[in-house]
């Protein structure tokens, strides 16, 4: 069973940074978030050393305020703390994530190109086939790593479809995803994780310099031969929209169908209603994409003096809106504590909202419904056999690994 984490005092807040990706991965954080969504007025935390301060939103209403608001948030200094607090993203106006105004216009309609009702239905047919593929071999291992054997190569293989990435360099680019923003250790250099996604970027700028001419019909070719107002995309646009695809596409995906799996086994009553056919695997998906949080927070720049909960927030302030909050807040969500594959409507904000609401939402939801709906047909029984391991990172929520035992359904349900 899940190993618990020691549980903060919201009287040591601060004691604590919210920026330390240890916090997150070895610490339950929840009565601090639910202390600060009761003060009703945003929390500061005061600059450490060198690392400057930075606001804190708790409110499901809050986030989704500034998620909305284009006037005085902004993503082009950074949509995450530690870019944020290091001074500013050296893919902002490029890449899709932290590009605003008419350039994200642009481009994000471009992509969105790309996620037609047939390209999906493509891919929800070999996302299928893949889990069910990697849930018979898992069973037939006996014991298994979920994350290692089953859940890490889901989010991979449809993003990489989509993308047109030869299967023989799947297992580069998984290996250079975990880096680039988590790590497996506590004490793991900055510097990997910038090696890695150099790595990333490189690899996309060589595959589209190899797809310049060609007709195929994926995102890396659309990429690297179209045109807007007549100029193409630079070099540096097609790799950044490659490298945001990538992560977005493998990161959120692979962290909730793994967190899903132990909330499954950690509540045989949802497990029971999803092997009767009570959950709806598109429903229940929505509630894992809640549960897990896989996104830990979002972050932006202030552009110009606001008001929120009245706090002024100064045009320059960094400000961190925590998903990992939003997502349990009591005025939102009824028995937000309570993992229910019913849950409906289910308003989490685990792709944001708004205007920089995640383009891999499609996959994420395709690959989540479609675990859900193999393990309620292949497996009769889920055990931890072993004690999980949580992922280092301010910024994503997940495990590098997850012992399991599965037991095969005697007889596949339809």
């Amino acid at each position: 069973m899940m190993t618990p984490h020691p549980v903060v005092s919201p009287d040591d807040l601060a004691d604590i940074d919210l920026a330390d990706p240890r916090l997150h991965a070895e610490r339950d954080l929840s009565a601090v978030w639910r202390h600060l969504r009761g003060r009703r007025e945003l929390y500061h935390q005061p600059a450490r050393g060198a690392q400057p301060g930075f606001w804190v939103v708790t409110r499901w209403e809050d986030a989704n305020a500034v998620y909305r608001d284009k006037e005085h948030f902004t993503v082009e200094r950074g949509n995450a703390l530690n870019t944020l607090l290091a001074g500013g993203d050296p893919a902002a106006g490029t890449m899709l994530a932290v590009t605003d105004g008419i350039t994200h216009s642009r481009i994000r309609n471009l992509l969105m190109g790309a996620f037609s009702p047939r390209m999906l239905d493509d891919i929800r047919a070999r996302v299928r086939q893949t889990v069910d593929e990697l849930l018979t071999a898992a069973i037939e291992k006996g014991e298994c790593d979920f994350v290692r054997d089953v859940s890490g190569n889901i989010p991979l293989g449809a993003i990489c479809d989509l993308l047109g990435v030869p299967r023989s360099d799947r297992q580069y680019l998984l290996d250079r995803t975990s880096q680039a923003w988590s790590s497996d250790e506590a004490d793991a250099r900055p510097e990997d994780s910038w090696a890695a996604k150099s790595e990333i970027l490189l690899y996309f700028s060589d595959l589209a310099r190899s797809r310049r001419g060609s007709d195929a019909n994926d995102v890396v070719t659309l990429l690297a031969n179209c045109r807007i107002d007549g100029e193409p995309l630079s070099e540096a646009e097609v790799m950044a929209n490659c490298y945001g695809l990538m992560i977005g596409g493998d990161e959120t995906g692979r962290h909730a169908i793994t967190g899903g799996m132990l909330a499954l086994i950690e509540h045989p009553d949802q497990w029971r209603a999803l092997k009767n056919g009570e959950a709806d695997p598109a429903v229940a998906g929505e509630e894992l994409l809640r549960w897990t949080v896989p996104s830990l927070h979002g972050g932006r720049a202030v552009t110009a003096d606001v008001e929120i909960d009245g706090q002024t927030l100064r045009a320059g302030d960094i400000v961190s809106v925590w998903i990992a909050s939003a997502n349990f807040d009591e005025e939102v969500f009824g028995d937000p504590d309570r993992f229910r594959l019913d849950r409906s409507p289910n308003r989490h904000l685990t792709f944001a909202v708004g205007t920089h609401y995640c383009l891999g939402h499609y996959l994420a939801r395709i690959e989540i419904e479609e675990m859900l709906a193999s393990l309620r047909r292949r497996v009769s029984h889920a055990v931890q056999t072993g004690p999980e391991s949580w992922i280092y990172s301010s910024i994503l929520h997940g495990m590098s690994s997850l012992p399991l035992a599965l037991t095969a359904e005697s007889v596949d349900l339809a």
